[in-house]
């Protein structure tokens, strides 16, 4: 039941971008005032509510703190990790089995053994636990162990980003089965949730809890401190299983504007950080740091609200789209590092994107869909449809410059068919349009889903993708899904993005991988951290 992947496309991508970090003159002294570069200190835009994995906390696996029964390599394949081998499917594809290491504790020196897994996936769906990600993984209609008597190797694969450990043999009865209610052939994607140990369910509880404790894991760091609305220190996990990292210390501050990031790494303050296009690319010449562009399955998009009467007219939806000038929004708030796009499908994901299903910049186009939908133009250049104005607010976060820019220049396209979009910074009202980042790097479905099947003519070929384990029909139905919603968008998707961050050239170990929509520090170019060593 394989499926295709990026591989060639990845691999592309690495032998591009890998160079970056390696040629560099001599490391510079780190943020943290060290030399030996053991420590280092990251920033993002946004501050988790909660590092619990139930939470959602590092939901696409390299959580740090803990580890999946797999995790996704840079080519977006898949590795065991807590696992010994990938998981087989029965016969039916209503169950998947997967074989667990023996030879793991979690940081605190407890075992790790099927118990675990199965409390931990069995808390994720109990209501009581209230995990945001619980309808993700609704197919699951059970977990249990399965009894063996075949002893398998624990040696990580080389394809692991982790180092191969010594072999040992794993205790019998090591085997657990995850029971479906259908067929679902991105589940094994979904199963690089982190463990928790059993005895963290001894209580029901929300997960999401702001401020609670960070559960015991397995992975290659401990939480050290918290400071909350400011930064978060982790340290080397000294008896991981696939050993202690050599970065030691890791500090991830969270700093919500694009502006001060970027000054914070020109005063020497940090080592690597989220930046948008535009300010990255005021440090291509600097000596000390390398910018680095990832690939990202997230696109850009105006999220049109239903319950305001001018965002949820279809015709005012329709025509918006013909009316973007989505190449001029790639060259000027995307600097370059993005793609246009007209459906939630990122052009990144080669195999299920169907170039045919898009919006030309077209403003006479725009002008007569309006025309013919009752919007008439009024003296003062805004439209009417009866008494309704065509006019509604699109609110982007303080700080986020991408989001401010294609905001503006939305604005001005829409004024130019006679739409008029106030802009405001902030949270914004039930009636407000948003200017959002959807899409995941690893499979179609586990973003387009819970985004599109609201809508009965996208729920048919999103259901057939769903059905079906074959690869060449699940990208028929992708590309159906495409053309189907160019028809009738609910939304007003502007473009595929890249990312951008800084590392200082004090490591080496950096491997690029494609991002999903966030940009934060258990995914991007921090994925291996735990492998990188100082040069």
């Amino acid at each position: 039941m394989s499926r295709p992947r990026f591989n060639l496309r990845c691999a592309l991508l690495i032998v591009a971008l890998a160079p970056v970090v390696g040629c560099t003159a001599a490391p510079t002294p780190t943020a943290s005032g060290g030399t030996d570069s053991t420590a280092l200190v990251l920033a993002v835009p946004n501050e988790p509510t909660s590092v619990n994995p139930l939470a959602g906390y590092g939901e696409d696996g390299a959580a740090k703190l803990y580890d999946g029964l797999l995790e996704h390599q840079a080519d977006l394949s898949l590795a065991p990790t807590l696992a010994t081998d990938l998981p087989t499917p029965s016969a039916d594809g209503k169950s998947w089995s997967v074989p667990l290491r023996g030879d793991v504790k979690f940081a605190d020196g407890s075992a790790f053994d099927a118990q675990d897994v199965i409390a931990t996936y069995k808390a994720l769906l109990d209501p009581a636990y209230q995990s945001p990600l619980r309808d993700r993984y609704s197919m699951i209609t059970n977990v249990t162990e399965v009894p063996t008597t075949t002893p398998s190797a624990t040696t990580a694969p080389p394809t692991s980003s982790r180092p191969p450990t010594s072999a040992t043999t794993p205790p019998k009865g090591s085997v657990v089965r995850f029971d479906l209610a259908q067929p679902y052939a991105p589940f094994p994607d979904l199963l690089v949730l982190g463990i928790l140990p059993s005895e963290a369910f001894a209580q029901p509880a929300p997960v999401n809890q702001p401020g609670a404790q960070a559960p015991v894991g397995t992975g290659p760091y401990q939480l050290q401190e918290w400071k909350h609305g400011e930064s978060m220190t982790l340290r080397a996990n000294t008896s991981y299983f696939g050993g202690a990292p050599t970065v030691a210390r890791v500090t991830i501050q969270f700093v919500p504007d694009d502006e001060t990031r970027a000054r914070l790494i020109r005063d020497g303050k940090l080592d690597s950080a989220v930046l948008p296009p535009a300010l990255a690319k005021t440090f291509d010449k600097a000596d000390a740091f390398a910018v680095l562009p990832q690939h990202s399955a997230g696109v850009e998009a105006v999220f049109m609200p239903a319950g305001n009467p001018v965002t949820a007219d279809p015709t005012i939806r329709l025509a918006l789209n013909y009316a973007m000038n989505r190449q001029n929004m790639v060259d000027g708030p995307l600097a370059g590092r993005g793609t246009p796009a007209s459906t939630p499908v990122s052009p990144v994901l080669a195999e299920f994107f169907e170039p045919s299903a898009k919006f030309a910049y077209d403003v006479k186009t725009a002008k007569a869909l309006l025309d013919a939908g009752g919007w008439v133009a009024g003296s003062n250049g805004i439209r009417m449809k009866g008494p309704t104005q065509a006019q509604f607010t699109i609110a982007y976060p303080a700080g986020d410059t991408v989001a401010r820019d294609l905001a503006t220049a939305f604005a001005a396209d829409a004024d130019a068919v006679g739409v008029q979009v106030l802009t405001k910074i902030g949270a914004p009202a039930p009636t407000d349009a948003t200017v959002r980042t959807v899409g995941e790097p690893f499979d179609p479905d586990l973003a387009l889903y819970p985004l599109l099947h609201g809508d009965p003519k996208l729920a048919v070929p999103l259901d057939a993708a769903r059905a079906t384990t074959d690869p060449a029909q699940r990208a028929v139905a992708y590309r159906q899904l495409q053309r189907t919603y160019i028809e009738g968008p609910t939304m007003v998707v502007l473009a595929g993005v890249d990312h951008t961050y800084l590392l200082r050239r004090n490591w080496t170990g950096y491997q690029p991988v494609v991002d999903g929509a966030g940009q934060d520090a258990t995914w991007g170019p921090w994925w291996n951290l735990q492998q990188w060593k100082p040069r």
